[in-house]
């Protein structure tokens, strides 16, 4: 009778809600699956007509071939996989630790020109990414750093984007926090990595997810800064691989391996860190 009488409460505008948002979920998730689904498809289904959505008869050959193909007959796969990894582990943990104490600073420290600053990296944030690919090229030709890792790393450690949404959610960390802390003796170092780290992670989700995305799927850092073909990164090689074989009939089941290669990781970053997304967007006050 109680499950009964929990059913008749239920609303037909609920009903309606849940199977539309549900639809939109199902259709929302089909370039997902054709991805995956495309990826494992041996080359006789690739141009099957009328083209099929799901694979008939998985394969991993495709990805065998990928990790034994070479690019510019001397760089292996594996090097632009370890390239990506390495650069965007080390530009995450980097843009993390820089923001935040940038932006502790910002939001409970008092220093001259602090509005200053605040304007200069609100009004940052208006520029498009291309008005500052000449000025970048010549800070990092100027410091002799092409062709090595951190002529990678440079350009992101600077992110306004995550600088402004840190100080956003910082300012509401009340400050009889920190001042109890202090009273029990923390030094700044301790209250940074204490409280301040704790409270904000969150936002450091957030702006985890951005940047690894920003920095997994860029080709800018590899094309304009490094000629060094073994300094490069995957995200590089694959939209070399993907051009160069738009008429290649033999290599489309690598270009899509390797598109799944590239987006598999922004995916599961995204799905381990969703949550925290949403707290950010609710303690910024973002409907």
């Amino acid at each position: 009778m109680a499950v009964w009488r929990r059913i008749r409460k239920i609303k037909t505008f609920d009903v309606i809600l849940v199977l539309g948002l549900t639809a939109l979920a199902l259709f929302m998730l089909l370039p997902i699956a054709f991805i995956v689904n495309h990826a494992f498809k041996p080359q006789s289904e690739l141009y099957l007509f009328p083209p099929t959505f799901f694979v008939k008869h998985p394969t991993t050959r495709s990805f065998e071939l990928l990790f034994l193909h070479t690019g510019s007959d001397v760089v292996p796969f594996t090097r632009y996989l370890f390239n990506s990894v390495l650069v965007t582990g080390i530009t995450l943990a980097l843009v993390i630790l820089v923001s935040t104490m940038a932006a502790y600073v910002l939001a409970k420290k008092s220093f001259p020109f602090k509005t200053l600053t605040i304007s200069l990296i609100t009004v940052s944030l208006m520029f498009a990414p291309e008005t500052v690919q000449i000025p970048r090229y010549l800070i990092i030709s100027g410091l002799h750093v092409n062709n090595t890792y951190f002529g990678h790393i440079l350009p992101y450690l600077a992110s306004p984007v995550a600088v402004f949404l840190l100080i956003g959610f910082i300012t509401q960390i009340p400050n009889e926090l920190i001042e109890a802390i202090k009273l029990d003796g923390a030094s700044e170092s301790r209250i940074f990595t204490g409280l301040i780290l704790p409270l904000s992670a969150p936002a450091v989700a957030t702006i985890s997810i951005f940047t690894f995305q920003g920095v997994w799927s860029d080709i800018e850092t590899s094309s304009l800064y490094m000629q060094d073909e073994t300094m490069r990164t995957l995200a590089f090689y694959v939209s070399s691989l993907v051009s160069g074989l738009q008429n290649s009939v033999a290599g489309q089941n690598m270009a899509a391996a390797a598109g799944l290669l590239v987006f598999l990781p922004n995916l599961i970053t995204f799905l381990l860190f969703q949550k925290k997304v949403l707290a950010t967007m609710v303690h910024s006050g973002v409907k």
